[in-house]
């Protein structure tokens, strides 16, 4: 049985496991305090393209958490890091908010809303049937075609806002066509921009969120440990249903500060 013993950074998913919307979970802080004391790394890891490293700075800042933006890592952020390698110097049609513009430009990726040499999506919470149309028009026509994660629904304060994943089903309604590749968790993109960000190997990593299709399904594709928090989505009746099996199982962060020596 997995241990924390060799855990040398937590790559943490932030809402469901330190806040909750606009509401840090109880014993958040105290948690990375721990982290930070016992010698060990953490970054914060987030499939929702919508908002970029600055926007979850200052959401962290107010609730009481200050860190450096290199603590943050977006699918935005691993997005640019592999077109940037995959697509060097062409341009890219993005289907996504400013947010995810801003961040993919800062990341060296040139954007082109007319002439692309390939498309990435996100999830875009600025959509109009006019970018729809245009994102169908280029896919059709077989540009490649890069997703930055592959959520069907956005947990919000009412429910679920629809996400990218019931974007790329009307595209593919439209085209016939899936992406090309799909960066963010559970995917490889996300989890190979999380080693160069660590500097730490994925036995060393420990993948901590409440999903189990996302997070935990990241942790076990991926070589490193799988921590679930019952603080957010899984419930425990999800748990004993699913095939999905982590290799941790607390009620939030905090319960794992005593073993954190």
């Amino acid at each position: 049985m997995k241990t924390l013993s060799d855990i040398g950074a937590f790559l943490l998913d932030m809402d469901g496991t330190f806040y909750l919307g606009n509401r840090l979970i109880e014993g958040s802080l105290d948690f990375i305090e721990a982290v930070t004391r016992s010698g060990r790394d953490y970054l914060f890891l987030t499939n929702n393209s919508s908002h970029n490293a600055d926007f979850y700075v200052k959401k962290l800042s107010r609730m009481g958490l200050e860190v450096p933006k290199s603590k943050i890592l977006t699918s935005g952020q691993a997005t640019a890091m592999k077109c940037s390698a995959l697509y060097a110097g062409k341009k890219a049609f993005v289907l996504g908010n400013e947010y995810l513009i801003d961040e993919l430009k800062e990341g060296g990726i040139p954007v082109d809303q007319e002439n692309p040499d390939y498309v990435i999506i996100g999830y875009d919470t600025s959509l109009t049937y006019k970018s729809m149309t245009a994102v169908c028009d280029f896919v059709r026509a077989g540009l490649p075609y890069v997703a930055t994660h592959p959520d069907f629904n956005c947990p919000t304060e009412t429910g679920f806002a629809p996400d990218i994943g019931a974007i790329m089903a009307f595209i593919n309604a439209s085209t016939g066509r899936m992406p090309d590749l799909i960066i963010g968790k559970p995917h490889a993109g996300i989890v190979e921009a999380a080693l160069s960000r660590t500097g730490e190997p994925a036995r060393r990593l420990a993948m901590v969120g409440d999903r189990l299709y996302t997070d935990i399904e990241t942790g076990l594709r991926h070589g490193m440990t799988s921590i679930l928090v019952m603080s957010g989505e899984t419930t425990p009746d999800m748990l004993r249903e699913s095939p999905t099996v982590p290799d941790l199982v607390y009620g939030r962060l905090s319960d794992m500060i005593p073993e954190l020596i």
